[in-house]
This record gives C-alpha cells, structure tokens and sequence, in this order.
C-alpha cells in the first residue's frame, strides 16, 4: 500500500491567517482598506492591531492550514 495523500492546504486561508507560537490563529481586522473619513481616530487606531480568532473559529481554521 501506499503513502497517504498529503492534506492540501487552502491558500485562501493560509494568505489571511497564521499561527502563533502558542497555537492560537492570528488575524488582522477588517475595514481599513479605504472610506477611512469617515471613520474615527479611535476605531482606526483599533482596526491596526491584529487579533486572534475565538477557539471555535480557530478551530475550523486549523483544519484549512494544517501545515502549521
């Protein structure tokens, strides 16, 4: 018999989330890509820093990257 077949990894997902070292799925935060007028100081400011996926999410995120 033989190998078994390598998981593909989906390269949508690998291009918007990674891992950290600890195993939780890191993403940067959506809406800062244009129409930023209007929107706030503060929520621009937030909108910067990337966050990590709750652990149901992450979960199904995982099973897409599974190189990591």
């Amino acid at each position: 018999m033989g190998a078994k077949a390598k998981m593909k990894t989906r390269r949508a997902a690998a291009k918007r989330f990674s891992l950290t070292g600890t195993g939780k799925v890191k993403f940067k935060r959506s809406k800062m890509r244009h129409i930023l007028a209007k929107k706030s100081q503060k929520m621009k400011r937030r909108l910067r820093k990337s966050s990590t996926l709750s652990e149901p999410d992450a979960r199904q995120v995982r099973r897409l990257i599974p190189y990591k």
